[in-house]
Formats: C-alpha cells, sequence, structure tokens
C-alpha cells in the first residue's frame, strides 16, 4: 500500500495524492472564510495541475471546513478554465465530502457543466472513497 503524498499546502488547504484511492484531494481549512475569489480561482490552477500531473482517475473534495463566501466564487470562470483541464487529465469521477444538511448529498451522481464525469456529494469520507473506488 502506497502512502498519502502532500503534493502542496498553503492557508486555505492541503492537496494530497491518493494513490491507493485513485485520487487528488483537497481539504479545505476554515480559514477559507478569508478566501477571496482570485485565492479561489488560484487555488483550483494548482489543483487542476496536480490532477493533469498524477493521472488519477478521481477527485475528492473535502469541503467541510470550507467557508469561503460563495458570492465571491465564479462557477463560470472554474467551467472555462478548470474543468476542461480536468476533462483533458481523464477524470472519471468527482466526489465532495460536505458538511451534514447539504441537501445534494445522496442524490445519484449527475455530470455537471461541461464536466465529461459525474459528481457526488457525500456525508462522509469513507463514503466518498468507496464511490471513487468502486
Amino acid at each position: 500500500m502506497g502512502e498519502n503524498k502532500l503534493l502542496y499546502s498553503d492557508r486555505f488547504g492541503d492537496i494530497i495524492d491518493r494513490a491507493d484511492d485513485h485520487c487528488v484531494e483537497i481539504r479545505w481549512f476554515d480559514s477559507t472564510s478569508a478566501m477571496s475569489g482570485d485565492d479561489f480561482n488560484d487555488f483550483l490552477s494548482t489543483y487542476a495541475s496536480h490532477v493533469e500531473r498524477c493521472g488519477r482517475s478521481g477527485a475528492l473534495v473535502d469541503a467541510v471546513q470550507f467557508h469561503m463566501d460563495i458570492k465571491k466564487m465564479s462557477m463560470g470562470w472554474r467551467d472555462e478554465h478548470i474543468v476542461p483541464r480536468y476533462n483533458k487529465a481523464g477524470l472519471t469521477k468527482f466526489a465532495f465530502i460536505m458538511p451534514a444538511g447539504m441537501p445534494a448529498i445522496g442524490k445519484a451522481p449527475a455530470r455537471e457543466g461541461p464536466a465529461d464525469y459525474p459528481t457526488a456529494y457525500f456525508a462522509t469520507r469513507a463514503e466518498a472513497l468507496a464511490w471513487l473506488k468502486g
């Protein structure tokens, strides 16, 4: 069994290669409450670079501690600049671990926007990893 490898870390989160789980993970920190839109875009660009380099089939985002004001996000920017990189990298699944009560938890995985892969939302790490490995 391989070990998880920390690829990147800053004040907002870690990027981890989880080879045995076939994914690259973002683990957000609660300091994301101070994150700007540009900070978010920069972090996603860094993450996309690691997804491209690692060649894993899955992406995992632990958003339990993610506290950025969503009004600062540009999902259009993500769809235009980040999702095509995920598609080209060959992602086949994208999983989010979300805080309890998030309405999308437990819904059937589905493609979102320009993604070539389904995205699913989970309440626990174990559920997300089982889906990514399945």
